[in-house]
């Protein structure tokens, strides 16, 4: 990373000993957040406002994360997201989003990957007929709102993470399947 440790505070004590006891280690991305410690709760309790009530569900949130890392060129959240997504579906499905296909994917999961592409790579190209395709796979209105505000924001968590220099955590690369480990070609190498 670019940055330093950052300083001692009781929060950083906080995410340090939450990171230990559900990880086994404390992850690059919370040494770098906690320069901002209060930030980073914001950005994880805006995050858990937006999904408690949100329809989509856990599935449909791991493939727009997949698919946003991935048309980003983030290789921390690809790993951690292909890795979430293969354990919700199967190793195939996720390095089949990683890769940046939608072959072989059922029309939700093709959908909600091909509108993260789209909302990463080009959110002005978009038109009508992207919103209409959501809609055929049985999203919502509102649905559609809340995937698009997912991935903005999952977009500003990967910013900051690779212009920092946050590398992928070696222990997160060793657990993710083979198949997501290959399928990510881009980013930072784990550390």
């Amino acid at each position: 990373m670019f940055l330093p440790e950052p300083p001692s505070s009781e929060l950083t004590a906080a995410f340090y000993e939450d990171d230990r006891e559900s990880d086994g280690y404390i992850n690059n991305l919370t040494r770098l957040w906690c320069w901002r410690p209060d930030v980073l709760q914001g950005f994880i309790d805006l995050r858990a406002r937006l999904v408690d009530e949100s329809e989509l569900t856990e599935d449909d949130i791991a493939v727009l994360v997949t698919a946003t890392a991935a048309a980003r060129s983030d290789s921390y959240c690809a790993l951690a997201w292909g890795t979430r997504l293969a354990d919700r579906t199967d190793d195939r499905t996720a390095a089949t989003v990683l890769a940046g296909s939608v072959d072989d994917l059922d029309p939700r999961r093709a959908a909600l990957a091909t509108w993260a592409r789209r909302v990463v790579v080009d959110p002005n190209a978009i038109v009508s007929s992207d919103v209409e395709r959501l809609r055929g796979v049985g999203l919502s209105d509102r649905a559609i709102f809340e995937a698009t505000v997912y991935i903005a924001l999952r977009l500003a968590f990967s910013t900051v993470n690779d212009a920092l220099g946050a590398p992928p955590d070696r222990e997160l690369a060793e657990r993710a399947p083979a198949r997501v480990r290959d399928a990510i070609t881009f980013g930072r190498p784990p550390s």
